[in-house]
């Protein structure tokens, strides 16, 4: 079928959405006939205008200094900070500190992520500073566009100078200069705050926390928006934003996982966002097994190949915690994912999908932020994905418990419980605290090492405060109270 309109995109940095200014493209989009809108992986928004429309749409877009991107969006962990993120030196703050420190939206996708984080993907960008745990500075990782091979820059990065070490690093990348001699060339040109790498990138075990829903944290509640089709109504984001205008809650927030997020939501509006889901008859309890997705933008193929692998995980009721997947119709190097399902040219036409064939590959040690690519299966069709990547998925858990993480438990438990019962014991004077320790004995007494405190002679009282025997209690070695001086 013939496409009759055409998709623009709005770029809201780090994800951060103004809802005042939302309501206005939402409005001015409404005039032109549009009814949806999607957000894409790299946290901006997708609108399409029907053609018939296009222009006046622009020109009022202008008019209202709306501006459509025509590089990538700057992508950020900002949307996980408070609700997924704790105690990290990486504030709101400072997220928008950074920001601010960028003069033009750069023309190559740069990423900006707190290493404790694992909502948001580290190193799908082409600049991705990610957080040490050395306060203000920062891991560079760089690769070039259309590959998927990572270079780490030899030193960590000050805060300040983000911006303009993304602009030089860019200008040589683009300039077709390898990730090293950028740095050499930087290195040279550019005076900056750094400090030297003494240690490798350490970053936690993928898991993808559950983004949908009304949650609670701290005296506040933040609520998640999914929308299986990725298509969110128009009129239900105008109410959306009217909320927020009214309730003074100032940001909203796109993920990569094409959803959206409203943070602190005073309990007393809870009431609002119950009316407002349930007038549009917005669902928000999906399966955790449907929101590991990543699917390219604007891609209706690789949407219909999702939903094909989920009806399947839904009847084999399959479990997919600590994975993710992702369907690479174009074959972009960048899409994240654990398991990929990346379709095959298509040698005999467009017209005979049935006889369209898939890849099936999995990141090197399942490890979400691995940029090798292991082959799993090769040019299945559309009916044998659901069951071989439910194979998959019993593989990874495999791996998983070949550790046998309970047993080490359990070992570990009982060797503590064997320490405890060895731990030294003696005998302490309760008036003034003075320690009797059988090993020892009392000389000045006449007590010889190695008497026990049972055989203690029946007159015998504390060589400090001369309190009898029935004073004196059986403490841990490890739990003494303080002797005197």
């Amino acid at each position: 079928m013939t496409k009759h309109s055409h998709t623009l995109s709005v770029n809201f940095t780090g994800g951060i959405i103004s809802p005042g200014f939302l309501l206005e493209l939402l409005e001015t989009a409404t005039d032109a006939q549009a009814t949806h809108v999607r957000f894409g992986l790299r946290q901006q928004l997708l609108i399409d205008i029907p053609d018939k429309h296009l222009d006046t749409f622009k020109q009022a877009c202008t008019a209202k200094q709306i501006f459509f991107a025509t590089q990538p969006n700057m992508m950020s962990a900002y949307p996980a900070a408070g609700i997924f993120v704790q105690n990290s030196w990486l504030s709101e703050g400072i997220y928008k500190d950074v920001f601010n420190l960028f003069e033009e939206m750069p023309s190559l996708k740069v990423n900006i992520c707190d290493s404790g984080q694992t909502f948001v993907p580290l190193f799908t960008g082409h600049i991705n500073w990610i957080t040490s745990s050395y306060t203000h500075y920062w891991y560079l990782y760089l690769r070039l566009p259309g590959s998927q091979q990572l270079y780490v820059w030899p030193e960590l990065i000050y805060t300040n100078h983000i911006a303009e070490v993304s602009k030089a690093v860019e200008s040589f990348l683009l300039a077709g200069h390898s990730p090293e001699q950028a740095y050499a060339t930087v290195k040279d040109s550019l005076s900056y705050i750094s400090r030297a790498k003494d240690r490798d990138l350490d970053l936690p075990a993928f898991h993808l926390p559950y983004y949908e829903g009304f949650n609670k944290y701290d005296n506040n509640y933040w609520l998640g928006i999914y929308r299986r089709d990725e298509d969110f109504p128009i009129d239900f984001l105008k109410e959306v934003c009217t909320i927020c205008l009214e309730t003074r809650t100032g940001q909203l927030y796109a993920t990569p996982w094409k959803s959206l997020i409203i943070k602190n939501i005073d309990a007393r509006h809870r009431p609002l966002w119950d009316y407002v889901l349930g007038k549009h008859g917005i669902n928000v309890r999906h399966a955790a097994n449907e929101l590991n997705w990543q699917v390219e933008d604007n891609c209706e193929d690789g949407l219909i190949l999702k939903r094909h692998v989920i009806r399947y995980f839904d009847t084999a009721d399959v479990r997919t915690y600590g994975l993710c997947f992702s369907v690479r119709v174009r074959h972009p190097a960048s899409l994240f994912g654990t398991v990929v399902i990346r379709r095959q040219e298509n040698k005999y036409g467009s017209k005979l999908k049935y006889m369209q064939r898939y890849d099936i590959l999995y990141t090197a040690d399942y490890n979400a932020n691995s940029a090798q690519l292991m082959v799993y299966r090769e040019a299945v069709t559309k009916e044998q994905l659901g069951p071989y990547i439910v194979a998959l998925c019993k593989t990874f858990y495999e791996q998983r418990s070949a550790a046998n993480v309970l047993q080490h438990y359990v070992t570990e438990q009982a060797s503590l419980t064997v320490h405890a019962v060895e731990e030294k014991q003696v005998y302490q004077c309760t008036t003034c605290l003075t320690v009797y320790d059988e090993a020892v004995g009392d000389a000045e007494q006449g007590v010889a090492a190695g008497t026990p405190f049972t055989s203690l002679p029946a007159d015998y009282g504390c060589s400090i405060c001369a309190a009898p025997v029935a004073d004196f209690t059986m403490v841990r070695e490890s739990t003494l109270l303080a002797q005197p001086a």
